[in-house]
């Protein structure tokens, strides 16, 4: 039957050619509709910036002096904390492997990074050089359950505490305990919450959230709030003030982060097709939107799952992606065959021309 169909169309396409068209194939493609068996082209210009046989990098997060990105690597059954020369991707050194480190460690200036570890015995804030070698030093003893740290320039944490709705016992390693870690914002039997810890070990609850970014300027924290099946961008200051709301749709808006000049906001998104009760039912892309909620900008447009942006100072956005990597790609990297999973790839901060109205 279904072959039947597709001769009697494909003869009514054949009986509508336009004069000018030497055959069918020459039609369909001054027509814009792509024939059997053809690939159709990538929606954005994403470029491809690392691979390497049998890994996958997310989260990259490039440093301040634009030199590095750091990004999570991981390989059958092991996961390190990588640094990156962000001209070509390749690999630099090791940060760490401590499994803490996973889902907190941040660039503390273009030489240090700091990240949750309990080498010590119990949880702490630790700061280390970039390039993996040299003294570790402890920043501040944690008491509870934490992760997602951000240091401010006081001293003072702000952090995510994870309060036990999970079984009693329960702890958040920051481990991978999944195929993937691309939904960071999901922490199954937590309830998150944002604190400020000063110096002193005092603990303040904030606010419910995820996902904490600080501005450039110190000023404001951008963070992801649920909101029923939805998350929302929320911004405050740091210490919990003047709590202002971003964005609304009936979407999950999760990992935001900054520009360096704090223009601009780029997040995870799966608004263009929203589907808030299957989780494999969605498409994950990257998105841009100010301070203020206006100028929304898609970013990335793929099938696969887009996530984890971050801006450098070079003005490119950088984001990890599970999109499918061509055998030409591979093969200029000196890879016999192209690598599937997550890879850091790379797209220019649009202007607010490309933007589209706000609500969508």
């Amino acid at each position: 039957m279904r072959k039947s169909l597709l001769a009697i169309t494909t003869i009514m396409l054949a009986w509508s050619v336009p004069a000018q068209a030497e055959d069918l194939l020459g039609w369909l493609d001054k027509a814009g509709v792509s024939a059997p068996g053809e690939k159709e082209a990538p929606a954005d210009a994403a470029a491809l910036l690392t691979l390497e046989p049998g890994e996958n990098e997310m989260y990259a997060k490039p440093s301040p002096d634009g030199k590095y990105l750091m990004s999570i690597s991981s390989k059958g059954k092991q996961t390190w904390v990588s640094r990156r020369f962000v001209e070509n991707g390749d690999p630099a050194n090791v940060i760490t492997e401590d499994g803490h480190a996973f889902d907190s460690v941040n660039w503390k200036d273009a030489g240090h990074v700091y990240f949750f570890s309990d080498r010590a015995g119990g949880l702490g804030l630790w700061e280390k050089i970039s390039d993996g070698e040299g003294m570790q030093r402890r920043l501040m003893t944690m008491r509870g359950n934490f992760t997602e740290p951000v240091l401010l320039p006081d001293g003072s944490v702000l952090a995510v505490h994870l309060s036990t709705s999970a079984p009693a016992g329960a702890s958040h390693a920051g481990s991978r305990s999944k195929s993937d870690d691309f939904d960071n914002w999901s922490m199954e039997g937590f309830v998150t919450g944002l604190v400020l810890i000063n110096p002193e070990g005092d603990m303040h609850t904030l606010t419910e959230g995820i996902n904490p970014a600080l501005s450039p300027d110190g000023q404001w924290v951008v963070f992801s709030m649920p909101m029923g099946r939805s998350y929302h961008l929320f911004r405050m200051h740091p210490d919990g003030s003047d709590l202002i709301q971003i964005t609304d749709a009936r979407a999950v808006d999760v990992q935001p982060s900054w520009s360096p000049d704090g223009k601009w906001i780029v997040f995870t998104s799966n608004r263009e097709e929203a589907d808030l009760r299957h989780k494999k039912g969605n498409n994950w892309d990257v998105w841009a939107i100010d301070p203020t909620g206006r100028n929304l900008t898609r970013l990335s447009m793929d099938d696969a799952r887009d996530g984890g942006a971050r801006v450098g100072t070079d003005g490119r956005v950088y984001f990890h992606s599970d999109r499918k990597v061509s055998q030409e790609q591979a093969q200029a990297r000196d890879i016999k065959r192209a690598e599937q999973g997550f890879h850091i790839w790379t797209l220019p901060l649009p202007s607010a021309a490309a933007a589209v109205p706000a609500g969508q």
